[in-house]
């Protein structure tokens, strides 16, 4: 027996909120320096675009706070979290948290980008192109410096929430 035919729901933004809630997605903190200090945020948009040169995308909110450095920033870090570091992706997820205060532990890295420390893996990316898309800009990023040598299983949001993969 066929399954039962499902009606089509409008193209609206709680259609899209919806289905993406039951599409996983890696965890990411993109950084910046700022003219008052480091900014940044967490991303569950964060794609692979090209192998070659080596590229990335990520979405932004236009209205961010971290959208004003992003927007002049030449190079931007990439970091892609551990289950271990459920705390600080809702840290970077919060607005108006002292993202960059204790305990978040980082340094300066290549580019003068903030690099976040304990994260299983990290890139310094030369920003290559920044597109609108809707009330979000999506940046192109060309990889420069990075890691993928660092602790910890991938975490993931999946039904507004972070979490592990399972075994």
């Amino acid at each position: 027996m066929p399954a039962p035919r499902r009606e089509a729901h409008p193209g609206t933004q709680e259609l899209l909120r919806a289905v993406f809630r039951r599409h996983p997605a890696g965890v990411a903190v993109i950084t910046a320096p700022g003219e008052a200090g480091p900014v940044g945020f967490t991303a569950t948009s964060l794609a692979s675009v090209s192998a070659e040169p080596p590229l990335l995308s990520f979405g932004i909110a236009a209205g961010a706070s971290s959208w004003p450095a992003v927007s002049r920033a030449a190079y931007v870090g990439v970091h892609l979290l551990g289950e271990h570091q459920q705390e600080l992706a809702a840290r970077f997820a919060r607005s108006g948290a002292d993202r960059f205060g204790p305990p978040t532990a980082w340094r300066e890295g290549p580019e003068g980008v903030p690099v976040l420390d304990d994260v299983p893996a990290w890139l310094v990316c030369r920003v290559a192109g920044r597109v609108p898309a809707g009330d979000h800009r999506v940046v192109l990023a060309e990889i420069a410096h990075g890691d993928a040598t660092g602790p910890g299983r991938p975490l993931v949001y999946h039904r507004g929430r972070f979490t592990g993969l399972p075994d």
